[in-house]
């Protein structure tokens, strides 16, 4: 591909987004962004956030026209783009049609080629030699910096961090370096490193969410205030969310380099009765092990009485593997597939719901944030289901009336029960936890007379 050279060359970073080379371009040039995107034509807007304001994950795909301006722009040669940009030849499918003008597409990064993290600014400064923001495409295990302890953060929520301090936590550092080796042994044990990551970052993230009823959890809470600069006691839902990934990575790694010990997977076969099949024990050898693996003796019962997690479902898929009668391939016999309700929520999706709890405390669209992900997952379904019914009672396409009628009463009634019995259980772990039954009247509006009947309904329920 031919270019002409502009008068400074501006090299991309490795896994650099389109855009962020774009606006570093324009600030080498002393330009704003936008005045140097008028250059190309675009097909549609740049993607914003709910509540205004621009995303730093937002990616451009560019026809042929629009990356040969490109390479001119920073004269590189457009296959040393290719190599170094993700998205380069994305917009080929996309644009094919347009021809002569350079074109342009906004699409949302993680859309486009995987997760995007802002860029160690230290690391740009040191290899461009200006101060200028970069946005990368980064999987979730190379989010160190390891030359200036940093912990690079998801680009695709609207918070003003770009980074993490570390200093204090060698081990967070330590575990960088560490997953490198959990890698190549994933690949030795025929699994995709991606998906052992993803399982285990699952099973960690639960123990995150519960881990605030562990009396005996003090590592994590002191990592948190490091990471927070000292203290996160200020703001610390907001902390929670932001240092949730940095705070528990060392225990990622080293669960993920549990789950392919083939010693480990050899207790679980031995706590569930080998030949002799029986229910997993709640002192079983594996989960006792694992939790002395991650320098927590007292985990193994809790991780054990977690029924319906990823770790049990993994502990489900190993165990039909040993016994030989899983099937043709699928998710019953995979031990690293990954249920959608188990996936670990994103911190842009928790902030999201943190933002919208605090505008509207109790809001009725917010009960997904307080329901276990197994129940979320059977609550939404009943009202999908709800919903598609009352679509076909409105058109009267699915015979009589009033037999649609019947059905969707049912199907609300079904939903209601649910999201009654979550809501009761949600109660009473909150009294539980400590929360006085006044208090709790007082936010749920109700009588502490009848509040403390439902209560006492849902503990016999549970």
């Amino acid at each position: 591909m031919t270019h002409h050279p502009g008068l400074l060359r501006i090299a991309p970073l490795p896994g650099e987004t389109t855009s962020s080379l774009i606006s570093r371009i324009a600030n080498r040039y002393g330009m704003q962004a936008k005045v140097l995107r008028a250059c190309w034509k675009w097909r549609n807007y740049p993607p914003g956030h709910e509540g205004g304001g621009a995303r730093a994950d937002a990616e451009v795909l560019l026809n042929a026209a629009g990356r040969q301006l490109l390479a001119g722009m920073c004269g590189v040669a457009g296959d040393v783009l290719a190599r170094a940009l993700p998205s380069w030849e994305e917009g080929d499918a996309k644009l094919r049609s347009e021809d002569g003008d350079p074109v342009g597409l906004w699409r949302i990064g993680g859309a486009v080629a995987g997760p995007v993290a802002f860029g160690c600014g230290l690391c740009t400064a040191r290899r461009t030699g200006t101060a200028s923001r970069v946005v990368r495409y980064a999987p979730r295990w190379e989010r160190v910096c390891v030359r200036h302890d940093r912990w690079l953060l998801d680009a695709d929520a609207n918070q003003p961090l770009e980074h993490l301090d570390l200093r204090g936590l060698p081990e967070v550092v330590a575990a960088q370096r560490r997953w490198a080796s959990v890698a190549r042994r994933a690949v030795r044990a025929g699994a995709e490193p991606e998906r052992v990551f993803a399982l285990a970052q699952a099973v960690v993230a639960r123990w995150w969410e519960q881990a605030l009823q562990w009396e005996r959890e003090t590592i994590w809470p002191w990592r948190l205030h490091q990471v927070a600069g000292g203290d996160a006691g200020g703001d610390l839902e907001w902390w929670r969310v932001v240092g949730r990934d940095a705070v528990v990575f060392p225990e990622v790694v080293a669960v993920a380099d549990a789950l392919l010990d083939p010693a480990m997977a050899g207790l679980v076969w031995a706590d569930s009765g080998a030949g002799r099949p029986r229910a997993l024990p709640a002192d079983g050898m594996f989960c006792r092990r694992l939790g002395e693996r991650l320098g927590r003796e007292w985990l193994g019962p809790l991780a054990a009485a977690d029924h319906g997690g990823p770790l049990l479902a993994w502990m489900g898929g190993v165990i039909r593997l040993r016994r030989g009668g899983g099937g043709p391939p699928g998710y019953d016999n995979d031990p690293w597939w990954l249920r959608q309700e188990h996936l670990a929520a994103t911190m842009a999706g928790q902030l999201r719901v943190l933002g919208k709890e605090k505008k509207a405390p109790g809001s009725g669209t917010m009960w997904r944030a307080a329901v276990p992900a197994e129940q979320r997952r059977l609550i939404t379904s009943a009202l999908d289901s709800a919903e598609e019914q009352l679509l076909q009672l409105r058109g009267v396409q699915a015979g009589p009336t009033a037999e649609v009628a019947r059905r969707l009463l049912r199907g609300l009634g079904h939903s209601a029960g649910l999201i009654e019995n979550a809501w009761k259980r949600t109660a009473v772990a909150a009294v539980n936890g400590g929360v006085p039954i006044e208090e709790l009247a007082q936010w749920v509006d109700m009588p502490v007379e009848v509040l403390s009947q439902m209560l006492t309904a849902g503990r016999q329920d549970g």
